[in-house]
């Protein structure tokens, strides 16, 4: 006696829900990254610890301008001197603080230099140099990346830590 075969069904990988799900993870790692950012939003009242501590890492801000203004955090100085009195103030616990250089895109080379030599006499480690990305949307064009830790790779470059 002959016994009917059973046809089975091959089994399929359906791609259109595999399709839907990536494209519902690639939407979320994007919002995800916008949260990313730095928020300096909503003052909060905290609460007080005995244990409690300040971020030990600051960044001091060393801005020169077109017209040779020398600015601190904000504040203008009179001198490259005036400027490193001012960031070896800020020093917390024996630890430099990073600084961020931003200068005009019309300011001398040399001008720059100065500073940046200045910054690394104070014994400040991480220097950084802001800049404005090229051929990127408006929207990122507004925001001013640091794109380059300058003197930390030379300092790693000639073997120190």
């Amino acid at each position: 006696m002959k016994f009917p075969r059973k046809t089975r069904k091959k089994v399929r990988i359906e791609i259109i829900p595999m399709i839907d799900t990536m494209f519902f993870l690639l939407v979320f790692f994007m919002v995800a990254t916008l949260s990313m950012t730095t928020q300096k939003g909503l003052q909060v009242n905290l609460p007080h610890a005995s244990t409690a501590r300040e971020d030990v890492h600051q960044t001091v801000t060393l801005t020169l301008t077109k017209e040779g203004r020398l600015y601190c955090n904000k504040e203008e100085v009179a001198s490259v001197a005036e400027a490193i009195s001012r960031l070896r103030r800020l020093w917390e616990n024996n630890i430099p603080p990073s600084v961020i250089i931003n200068a005009d895109r019309s300011v001398e080379h040399g001008l720059v230099i100065e500073l940046m030599d200045a910054v690394r006499q104070a014994g400040v480690t991480k220097i950084a140099v802001a800049v404005r990305p090229r051929n990127m949307s408006a929207i990122t064009r507004i925001k001013t990346k640091v794109v380059i830790n300058a003197i930390e790779v030379m300092h790693a470059a000639s073997g120190k830590t």
